[in-house]
């Protein structure tokens, strides 16, 4: 498993980072994901999964099985 988010699929950005002489040297904008369990009520058990906080604040207003259901996902390999 790579640094995704399994929900959303966000992942590592490319940029430049540009110091102070505008010398320009390529870099990655990583997620911020977090390893959370989530309850799901469905199933009545924990799921635990790797989230981008952003997913994490989501999660809380559509629910997991909404949200799994948009990403396409199976929660019952989890």
């Amino acid at each position: 498993m790579g640094r995704k988010c399994q929900l959303t699929g966000k992942k590592a950005n490319n940029a430049f980072a540009i110091s102070h002489s505008h010398r320009r040297s390529h870099k990655l904008q990583q997620a911020n994901l977090q390893s959370k369990r989530v309850w799901w009520p469905q199933a009545n058990r924990w799921v635990k999964l790797r989230l981008s906080t952003k997913a994490i604040k989501t999660l809380e207003k559509k629910g997991l099985q909404a949200m799994a259901k948009e990403a396409g996902i199976n929660l019952n390999h989890y």
